[in-house]
């Protein structure tokens, strides 16, 4: 729940908060695409590390929609060079849940000083051999949110989203 810009409380039931005036809008989840990279046999090291993702504020602007601006948030998975490859021809078929990488490599190209430091999630290392590899993030809004200063928005918590009925083979 935020308030006038501000994260000012995390409720588990919306249904007392909900008006009449709210229009709700749902955002496709990099998660999303994260069990075709496993059917694929390639490895997730926050799942295996029984971590949310890393994801990180980047120094690239959103386009502004009337109040909204921001920055671009990002999600972050380390892979072999050739994993990494792989998982942007897998991703590229999602485009509703964010689609291909937005970056590989070295992440200060898109303003991120300090991987082990995310601004949202868990740190995940990523070793000497592997790249990092970017995917726009659905925590962007919460930013936007921020910056905006609206007096009231609901939103999901980093790593949590809305689940529905509607199979990935959908999306």
């Amino acid at each position: 729940m935020w308030r006038d810009g501000k994260l000012s409380e995390e409720p588990s039931d919306i249904s007392d908060l909900w008006r009449d005036d709210f229009v709700a809008f749902v955002l496709g989840c990099s998660f999303t695409f994260e069990h075709a990279l496993v059917a694929e046999g390639i490895p997730l090291k926050h799942l295996a590390a029984g971590k949310n993702v890393a994801m990180y504020n980047t120094s690239v602007a959103c386009e502004a929609a009337g109040p909204f601006h921001g920055p671009l948030v990002v999600s972050m998975r380390p892979f072999s060079r050739a994993d990494a490859a792989r998982a942007a021809e897998i991703t590229a078929r999602f485009p509703l849940a964010h689609g291909a990488p937005i970056h590989v490599g070295d992440p200060t190209t898109i303003g991120i000083a300090d991987l082990l430091s995310p601004d949202y999630g868990d740190a995940v290392e990523v070793a000497e051999d592997e790249l990092p590899v970017f995917w726009a993030c659905g925590v962007t809004p919460q930013a936007a949110i921020a910056n905006s200063q609206i007096p009231i928005a609901i939103t999901h918590a980093p790593g949590c989203m809305l689940v529905t009925d509607l199979t990935v083979a959908r999306t």
